[in-house]
């Protein structure tokens, strides 16, 4: 399928590469070049105002109703945190944190159990989610696919595409019916959101990441050109992107014919701040995402994003803000049940070390429009020591002159910068990175340079404020042009300053006292302005906050989450961290403010030199939560299926000859491949009943999986073996698919005639990203197909008749991506509520020597605090020769695959509202063992991974029992 440029101008309803929407949602139409927007204050922070709005964008920036806006957005996986009470808690934090945008993946295989079933309820509410996002004012940047990318089974394509016989990502016409249905059912709910018609924030909409289209893949170009007009149909009116190459976005519909010649910022989709980490942990070194955090550190974050802002870029992506959990089935197959990601916000949503430098630059770019519009200065500036790379860039409107520096030694290198405004030397840290400026208006006056990066700049009632970071034992030096001297105050201990020849300078140690403030009134403005002046760590406990009667900036807690002002008052809320309770909380605010309450209690507060408000006394702590012991464990066998007498007789034959999908039966043989009999998730049974063993030497069996499958083997209830696919190297850490050929002895007292059954056990894992294309005949080129390929007999031939059996019915509440298809998720052994008296009581550590599968129930209580916000994950420790794997389900809900010789995960995180911490758990382990080693489980414990005094309300999470 093809466009003439004609009938693709009228489907787009633009004829040029990403014109302005009008306030009517309507396209403005014609190819002239929008009138040169200036330099000035950005929009204000967006919400469902019920008001028309225009988006746009020239080769600057984007524009939101004629004003510049810098994008500064978090990537989040709803579907990653299956507690939509802690969406907001996250989305709190990212708008904290200086994000002013969420992107936001639409999982297709989390809402579409089966084709044309399409669930928005519970844990997958998107309208709920959009609805969240506007009330913490972040505009969203949705990404509904229908693919979204590898970190998630098979790019998030649904299992039951396998078993439809259509090809996947091309034009074939079966397979866009699927992506209509699917594509529909979201627009439907994303067309309420958008930020154009006042509904919501949606501003932007992704059409799928990955690779450009070639202009010589017509089937690619035109599948791109389908997506495009059905969500245009379906009423999208924000602009729209495609991913180029996971960093630069190309606008739509510019990129799908020839461009018109008009340029478009830049836009990093998908600047990395981390990195998925495979089995194994061959990122990681095996040491799991704390080293991913540790190599990928605060340093790494500026390096990156500053050469993102050097390089002209103004709407970014920060991937990820926070990773999350892949629970369930929804992981790729590189990656284990943690989503870490080495980000900013850790799995357990508590802000690292890391988030100090995109808290700054997020602030930075939100407070001095001045960010917004640079371009490329004339004339290289050279460090004086070449160790340093300097990039030079102006505002044409201002004259602001902006420094990226970049530090690629071992070694900290201070050096002066020849030909710039910047007269003293600077210090970039090793592997390090820093912006500085001149020529800067901050508030009433103006910075002639810095050596320290600017933070924020902003009118908080009657007093500027500017804020500047660097690293803790730097010495920052801030120059003001001051034609007429102003009376200037040191506030706290470590600055010094000093007035020369139009020039006010300040010299201040940071991380010295924690925050370092200095007060400069008169000379040449009649409003005050307060210097401040913070290390990393500080600045993780500035807060800067819009209100409707203007900025606020709150110094001291670990959060502010939000800020009403009602008469004289202004009302807060926000965490605070400590046994002892906060002893600092300082607010600078809107004018006529005299009163402080703190989560719902009266701040007594006096006011400061400074201008602000101080309060007098201290706020609550987060004391440490007392966790039970686990105990009561209680034990029963799950694999009846391998027992000669298991009755299979209600489970689907797998008699077919002819394949769903594009790979053939081996030799004519029967298709075995679980996606083709409708079983893409989980664990899948075989058994297969023969007459004849007599003369049978081995069973040879052929199987495909993800990263880390295994199979497992008996003969007449007698095991055979367990093959395991093999741990990922360097070499092999980004392969998707796994294949080999498992070959079992046959016991000589087995070799005898009359029936036989042999049972059959397949861990497939995840499946692979499939591929981009087709076969030529609109089939999917690589199929990411698992479970058994073939079954072979050495010595003998006998006809297998064969029966399958994977998951049930998808769980109507936890979906289809909770459970797999082991006896005990079948018979409901994960679910809360009784189970029957067939349970042994066993105590940990357990050493079982058995091929196949256990379980192990127990039950706890938990009675936190309810202003208290505790983080809890359950740690898996044994003995790392140990070969078992457990399956982790809480009160139903499948949290974790953990693998206790392999790693390198072993605590996994409980997300409040599945985890009852006011209440009884339900937790159950499914054990999976080969039997050469003692199987375990040894140490089972629930451990504290953080707690705070506040969070948000979390409402339980639906987990029905049995």
């Amino acid at each position: 399928m093809e466009f003439s440029r004609r009938t693709f101008t009228a489907l787009a309803g633009t004829a040029a590469l990403g014109l302005a929407l009008t306030g009517s949602g309507r396209a403005a139409t014609g190819t002239r070049v929008a009138r040169t927007v200036p330099t000035g204050p950005p929009p204000p922070p967006p919400s469902a105002d019920g008001r028309r709005h225009e988006i746009g964008f020239d080769r600057h920036s984007l524009l939101v109703d004629g004003r510049r806006l810098v994008l500064w957005s978090g990537e989040l996986h709803p579907f990653r945190l299956p507690s939509p009470s802690l969406w907001r808690d996250v989305l709190q934090k990212l708008r904290a944190h200086g994000h002013n945008a969420v992107t936001v993946p639409v999982a297709w295989n989390h809402h579409s159990p089966a084709p044309g079933a399409h669930d928005f309820t519970g844990v997958r509410d998107l309208d709920l989610f959009l609805r969240m996002a506007a009330e913490e004012h972040l505009y969203v940047v949705l990404r509904p696919g229908p693919y979204i990318g590898a970190d998630v089974d098979a790019g998030g394509l649904p299992g039951w595409l396998g078993a439809t016989g259509s090809g996947v990502r091309t034009t074939d016409p079966a397979y866009l019916r699927h992506v209509d249905a699917w594509l529909g059912a979201v627009d439907a709910i994303a067309v309420r959101h958008l930020f154009t018609r006042g509904g919501g924030t949606v501003l932007l909409c992704q059409l799928e990441p990955g690779p450009g289209v070639p202009a010589d893949d017509p089937d690619g170009r035109a599948r791109l050109a389908h997506l495009y007009a059905k969500v245009r149909a379906d009423g999208i009116d924000v602009p729209l992107f495609h991913s180029a190459d996971g960093a630069q976005a190309l606008w739509l519909p510019g990129a799908l014919r020839a461009r018109t010649g008009r340029p478009a910022p830049g836009f990093a989709t998908g600047t990395g701040d981390g990195a998925p980490d495979p089995w194994g942990g061959v990122t990681s070194g095996g040491k799991g995402y704390a080293e991913v955090r540790r190599v990928r550190d605060a340093a790494y974050e500026r390096r990156t994003h500053l050469d993102r802002l050097a390089d002209g870029i103004t709407a970014h992506t920060v991937r990820m803000a926070f990773g999350g959990t892949s629970w369930g089935w929804l992981p790729s197959p590189g990656g284990y049940t943690s989503y870490d990601y080495g980000a900013p916000l850790d799995e357990g949503r508590r802000p690292t070390a890391k988030a100090a430098a995109l808290h700054q630059l997020g602030h930075l770019l939100r407070t001095v429009p001045d960010l917004a519009r640079l371009n490329p200065a004339r004339g290289e500036v050279r460090a004086g020591d070449e160790r340093l790379r300097v990039r030079h860039l102006t505002n044409p409107d201002t004259g602001a002159e902006v420094y990226v520096l970049r530090n690629d030694s071992a070694e900290e290198v201070t050096s002066t910068l020849p030909g710039t405004a910047i007269d003293v030397p600077v210090t970039v840290g090793p592997r390090d990175a820093k912006l500085l400026a001149t020529g800067l208006e901050l508030g009433r006056r103006r910075l002639a340079y810095c050596t320290a990066q600017p933070m924020l700049s902003m009118t908080a009632g009657r007093t500027d404020v500017a804020v500047f970071a660097g690293r803790r034992g730097e010495t920052a030096q801030v120059a003001l042009d001051c034609e007429v001297q102003p009376v200037t105050t040191r506030l706290d201990n470590e600055p010094a300053w000093s007035y020369d020849r139009g020039r006010l300078n300040v010299v201040v140690p940071l991380g010295v006292g924690w925050l370092s403030r200095v007060l400069v009134e008169g000379g040449d403005s009649d409003t005050p302005m307060v210097l401040l002046f913070t290390d990393d760590e500080t600045a993780l406990r500035l807060w800067p906050h819009d209100t409707p009667s203007g900025p606020l900036l709150v110094y001291g807690p670990a959060l502010l989450r939000s800020a009403t002002l009602r008469d004289a008052t202004v009302h807060l809320t926000g965490d605070t961290v400590g046994e002892s309770g906060l002893k600092a909380l300082e607010v600078w605010g809107p004018r006529g403010i005299t009163a402080v309450t703190w989560n719902g209690r009266p701040v007594r507060v006096r006011v400061s030199r400074a201008g602000s408000l101080v309060m007098e006394g201290t706020l609550p702590g987060a004391p440490d939560p007392a966790l039970p012991a686990l105990g009561g464990w209680r034990r029963r066998t799950g694999d009846p299926e391998a027992e000669t007498g298991f009755d299979d007789s209600a489970w689907p034959a797998a008699d077919r000859t002819a394949p769903r999908r594009s790979t053939p039966a081996p030799g004519g043989g029967p298709v075995l491949l679980a996606d083709d009999h409708g079983f893409p998730y989980g664990d899948v049974w075989y058994r297969g009943r023969f007459e004849d063993a007599s003369g049978t030497q081995a069973v040879s069996l052929s199987y495909r999986t993800g990263t880390q499958g295994l199979l497992m083997a008996w003969l007449d209830g007698r095991p055979l073996g367990t093959h395991r696919m093999p741990v990922p190297d360097e070499r092999t850490a980004g392969r998707g698919t796994w294949t080999a050929t498992a070959a079992f002895p046959v016991p000589g007292k087995l070799r005898t005639r009359g029936p036989h059954v042999l049972s059959v056990l397949v861990r497939p894992m995840q499946h692979d990203v499939p591929a981009v294309g087709g076969d030529g005949a609109g089939r999917d080129r690589l199929p990411a197909a698992r479970g058994l390929t073939s079954v072979g007999f050495e010595g003998a031939s006998p006809e297998v008749r064969w029966r399958i059996r994977g998951a049930g019915a998808a769980d109507p509440v936890r979906g289809a991506l909770n459970n797999g298809g082991l006896y005990g998720e079948r018979e409901g052994w994960h679910l809360p509520g009784p189970v029957g008296d067939a349970w042994e009581a066993v105590e940990f550590p357990r050493a079982d020597r058995r091929q196949g599968v256990v379980w192990y129930r127990t039950e706890f209580r938990l009675d936190v605090d309810p202003g208290l916000d505790a983080s809890i994950g359950l740690t898996l420790d044994d003995d790392p020769e140990r070969a078992y794997r457990v399956q982790i389900f809480l009160n139903g809900w499948n949290l974790g695959q953990y693998i206790n010789d392999v790693g390198p995960q072993h605590t996994f995180v409980l997300p409040n509202g599945i985890l009852r911490t006011r209440g009884v758990n339900t937790l159950a382990l499914a054990v999976l063992s080969d039997g050469t080693t003692p199987s375990g489980p040894g140490d089972v414990r629930l451990a504290l991974l953080g707690a705070v005094q506040g969070g948000v309300p979390v409402e339980e999470v639906d987990s029905p029992g049995r």
